[in-house]
């Protein structure tokens, strides 16, 4: 049963380390979609250009990725604590069961 618990408290931290990991994560890319009409005639439209989205500040986003990666860690850490209270609350009370 000890190392049940142990495996599972592995388990939970390997998870959270390895999920708050922002550097692995790819950009989402837009697809071009393509629509073809058929036996259709259309006139040609004029080509008009967009207004440029808005322009990211690399140290901005990485700081706030930073951010992001610090506070899935405090959550983690929380979690993996909080597991080990319940944990050792249900052995206290497993012994204290058997003694009586």
């Amino acid at each position: 049963m000890a190392k049940l618990r142990v495996l599972v408290l592995v388990g939970v931290l390997g998870a959270v380390l390895f999920t708050a990991s922002p550097a692995l994560a790819e950009p989402v890319r837009p697809v071009a979609a393509s629509v073809t009409a058929a036996h259709v005639a259309v006139a040609p439209v004029p080509a008009q250009t967009q207004p440029p989205g808005p322009v990211l500040d690399p140290a901005q986003t990485d700081k706030a990725n930073t951010e992001k990666t610090k506070n899935k860690l405090v959550a983690g850490l929380i979690a993996v604590v909080l597991l080990g209270i319940v944990i050792w609350g249900r052995r206290v009370r497993s012994k204290k069961a058997k003694g009586s």
